[in-house]
């Protein structure tokens, strides 16, 4: 798996980036964080210690659905969504819809983080 490159910067410099990007002004280049944060804080609060070995549960385990993995974490079911879902938004975990299920599949399990 590869490693996800986040990135740290202001609300407004990141607003700023993506508008010269849309302008066509800016074109990021090869490596540069696709994700980014605003502080350490938010990154350390999605990152944590817990999400990331949740990560690599995911990874190594391969659940079918979000029972097994509560069943392989020991985490309730409804505060395993809500973090999964925070995941996914993210970008780090796919949660795919099969039947009646929701498969997560980790995308991501580790990180550099560029400060700007």
């Amino acid at each position: 798996m590869k490693t996800v490159a986040i990135g740290i910067m202001s609300q407004e410099k990141i607003r700023e980036r993506t508008l010269a990007i849309a302008r066509g002004e800016y074109k990021p280049k090869r490596g540069e964080p696709k994700i980014w944060f605003t502080s350490i804080k938010s990154v350390a609060e999605v990152l944590s210690d817990e999400n990331r070995a949740l990560l690599h549960v995911i990874q190594d385990t391969k659940p079918e659905s979000l029972k097994d993995l509560a069943a392989a974490t020991g985490r309730k079911p409804s505060n395993l969504s809500r973090t999964l879902k925070t995941l996914a938004g993210y970008g780090f975990v796919e949660l795919n819809r099969e039947n009646k299920t929701v498969r997560p599949v980790a995308k991501a399990t580790e990180f550099e983080i560029l400060a700007a």
